[in-house]
């Protein structure tokens, strides 16, 4: 059995290499993987895996069943609900305007800038070296192809790339490309739900 750096911690699996701070919350079941770092205050739910190197900051809420993969860094104020997916190497940024020192040469401090979080709702996927330029909203079920530059909100359900990214499919909750069948109804290939478009927002079909 995998030996946990925090014995306090029943139910979870912390590797002794994993760097998480006594004042974050860790859910039962949840895994912190080799390197990782998870700030205070950050608060991470039941059934989450946090890969190798990847970084929580401080106060970040991580909802149950997420799933951040190897190195990726997700900057507070984040907000990740339940069921995120976030990719190898995602960054989410939280400054509108980065720099290191002050107009007099001074180095900045925290107190010199606002932080700004992205927010991935329920179901969303970031996939591999992706960027989130905040303040954005990856909405629900929503999926962002591989190396792409967030720089818009997204819309729920749907299928996102490029640099900047663009809508270009909807997608459902198996997040698997739908399929048109006209008259603004979409179909699942894979297990056959159905959605429909009403001026450009996408919805389950009731």
């Amino acid at each position: 059995m995998t030996e946990q750096k925090q014995g306090s911690r029943e139910g979870v699996r912390i590797l002794p290499s994993a760097d998480v701070d006594d004042r974050a919350e860790i859910g039962e079941g949840t895994s912190v993987w080799h390197l990782a770092q998870v700030r205070e205050g950050a608060r991470v739910g039941r059934n989450v895996v946090i890969g190798r190197g990847a970084y929580i900051g401080p106060d970040v809420p991580v909802g149950d069943n997420c799933k951040i993969q190897n190195h990726a860094l997700v900057y507070e104020p984040a907000v990740l609900e339940p069921g995120v997916f976030i990719g190898p190497a995602v960054v989410l940024t939280n400054d509108h305007y980065p720099r290191a020192i002050n107009a007099d040469g001074t180095p900045k401090s925290a107190h010199d800038w606002t932080p700004v979080g992205v927010t991935l709702r329920e179901g969303a996927s970031v996939g591999a070296r992706s960027v989130c330029i905040a303040p954005v909203t990856v909405g629900r079920w929503a999926l962002v192809a591989a190396g792409s530059v967030v720089s818009k909100d997204v819309p729920d359900f749907a299928l996102v790339a490029g640099v900047p990214a663009k809508r270009i499919r909807w997608v459902g909750k198996a997040g698997e490309p739908l399929e048109d069948r006209g008259d603004g109804l979409f179909v699942c290939p894979k297990d056959g739900s159905e959605y429909v478009e009403n001026d450009g927002v996408l919805k389950e079909k009731a």
